[in-house]
């Protein structure tokens, strides 16, 4: 959207900052899919591929909500960018997506101040779900499947990750494993 499409709104300003979404994605196809889609809803959308440009757009827009993408390129992690946007407005809806998946990386992104987070895939339903469910849910329900050794596994190689801003060399290093078997693993892991 151009800044004269933007001035063009007169009285409905302060409703598209109330609507207006950053999406911090550094997939181009999938951030503009996703931005067309939350388009279509009344949103206006500003798309970032990493946390410097997402630093640019907050210097001249306030938005309500933010979509993140975990695993930024550049070795530039999500996390520092949820921490970013919840410091510049405590009060933005901020939901984490990633296709690396951890309890993690979970629970850091909330501390951080997201206010969900989800795996990918994930629609614009589960996204805009996921903006007005803020409030924990006790009614949740629990499970007694046990965990599996693998899931243990790739929590623990994803925390490690997570720790060292998405290095696979030092990654690897703190897993005491070569460089190549902890690519081969996030490889396989991601085709899943």
């Amino acid at each position: 959207m151009s800044d004269n499409e933007d001035l063009s709104h007169g009285d409905h300003d302060d409703h598209d900052e109330e609507r207006l979404l950053l999406i911090v994605e550094d997939d181009d196809a999938f951030a503009r899919t996703l931005g067309r889609s939350f388009e279509r809803r009344g949103y206006t959308v500003l798309q970032a591929p990493g946390l410097d440009e997402a630093v640019e757009l907050l210097k001249a827009h306030s938005p309500g909500y933010a979509v993140v993408d975990l695993k930024l390129k550049g070795n530039s992690s999500g996390l520092a960018c949820v921490q970013l946007l919840h410091q510049h407005d405590p009060e933005m809806q901020i939901v984490v997506l990633t296709g690396f998946a951890s309890i993690g990386t979970a629970v850091e992104a909330i501390k951080l101040g997201a206010c969900q987070y989800l795996a990918k895939p994930s629609n614009t339903d589960d996204i805009e779900a996921a903006f007005g469910h803020v409030a924990g849910n006790t009614d949740l329900e629990l499970t007694n499947r046990t965990t599996s050794v693998k899931t243990l596994e790739w929590e623990h190689i994803h925390a490690v990750l997570a720790e060292t801003d998405f290095n696979i060399s030092e990654a690897a290093r703190r897993l005491g494993m070569h460089r190549r078997t902890l690519a081969r693993k996030l490889e396989k892991q991601r085709v899943k």
